[in-house]
């Protein structure tokens, strides 16, 4: 089970859909190394809204334009999954509500009804128990993406084999939000993959160190 603060920011990907073009469903990415087929989320996602309102959208082409680091943890894939369901639910004269798309959003990926929504939320469960928090504090960022990719399945797998020395006060995090501090939000960041991935990658030290 996940408890887990989670906070949308600016960094996303583009994804235009095409409905109705009468072919064969096809997905392009303009990035190396994302499946550009039914194992991709946004295809995934297309295929449970359809048949879930039961609707024939006779041809979809999804185009994806990555900005989202891949195999960063950061969501990228579930962020396109959700893109694909608001779409795909505006077009159609948006018959389910944000809160109905989120649920769906749970058979396509753990990440997905939190991206669905967006914002800033406690996430428990497998990711699909959502609870609202009090809003970020405005700030800045600054993502750094090494050169080598990192599974998130796989790192839940590893984790589940080893002692879990530092986990996040999220009673403190959720405090810190509702004062609007950011000092204090910053004072309880914790990763708990942080350690396990470490290991296997020492040059985080360093990256880590130019932060600090």
């Amino acid at each position: 089970d996940l408890c887990s603060v989670m906070q949308t920011v600016s960094l996303c990907d583009e994804i235009e859909i095409d409905v109705g073009t009468g072919k064969e469903w096809c997905l392009s990415c303009d990035a190396d190394g994302i499946p550009c087929d039914a194992r991709n989320l946004a295809w995934k996602a297309a295929k449970v809204y359809c048949e879930e309102m039961g609707k024939d959208p006779e041809g979809i082409e999804i185009r994806i334009r990555k900005r989202i680091p891949s195999q960063a943890g950061m969501g990228g894939g579930s962020a396109d999954a959700a893109a694909v369901l608001r779409a795909l639910n505006r077009h159609f004269g948006e018959p389910l509500t944000l809160e109905q798309l989120a649920d769906l959003g749970g058979r396509i990926g753990s990440d997905v009804p939190f991206c669905v929504v967006g914002g800033t939320y406690m996430c428990e469960g497998r990711g699909e128990i959502l609870r609202k928090l009090p809003n970020m504090p405005e700030c800045i960022f600054v993502v750094c993406k090494p050169e080598f990719p990192v599974s998130t399945p796989a790192l839940f797998k590893v984790i589940d084999a080893v002692e879990i020395a530092n986990r996040p006060d999220n009673r403190a995090m959720e405090s810190a939000l509702l004062a609007g501090d950011l000092l204090e939000v910053s004072k309880n960041l914790c990763n708990v993959f942080d350690p396990v991935v470490t290991a296997d990658h020492l040059e985080l030290n360093y990256i880590k160190s130019i932060f600090n």
